[in-house]
């Protein structure tokens, strides 16, 4: 009698196991930042986009890193092209710098709840100064979007929305319409 409870306890359990759905997160208790994945937290330590910079993109406003990609199919001069390196490289050290400092706000925020001693007050100057980093994270990419589209001609930004196959609702920022500097 006893090995027949056993059983059907057993196959109940089994049974309510795979039926209930996995939480998305199954399998991510074990990462050192809970809200951060690996790859996460490698793209904040080098700068990567993340798609920070997408409401530039998608206006008309090319990001260096794809203009150095296309480089020849834009027809950089070198002048341009010096001028995207430089402006990709102090974006990307802005980006990294702001991004480690995410990192490091993040291990304290999932140290604060590993430790058991978050509390309402801690939270909120946790949320603010994260809050406040990813703005600026934010900002520094689409600041560059900005000053690299100023680097480009209005033909250079069609192709490039072209290239990146954003098709022929191509759109160049106001201050291309009328003239290049």
């Amino acid at each position: 009698m006893r090995n027949i409870v056993t059983v059907l306890a057993t196959s109940l359990l089994t049974h309510i196991a795979s039926a209930a759905p996995l939480s998305p997160y199954a399998g991510q208790q074990s990462s050192e930042i809970k809200s951060l994945s690996a790859e996460d937290v490698q793209s904040y330590l080098s700068g990567k986009g993340m798609g920070l910079a997408k409401a530039a993109e998608l206006n008309g406003y090319p990001g260096p890193s794809h203009v150095l990609g296309l480089s020849s199919e834009l027809a950089l001069t070198r002048k341009q092209e010096d001028q995207t390196k430089e402006l990709f490289k102090r974006m990307e050290e802005r980006s990294s710098f702001i991004g480690k400092q995410i990192v490091e706000e993040e291990r304290a925020l999932n140290d604060l709840f590993a430790s058991r001693t978050v509390t309402p007050q801690f939270l909120a100057s946790s949320m603010a100064r994260i809050g406040q980093l990813q703005g600026q994270l934010r900002e520094a990419h689409l600041n560059a979007h900005i000053t690299q589209a100023s680097i480009l001609t209005p033909e250079q930004i069609i192709r490039y929305q072209a290239l990146r196959g954003y098709g022929s609702g191509a759109v160049v920022p106001m201050d291309h319409r009328h003239a290049h500097h």
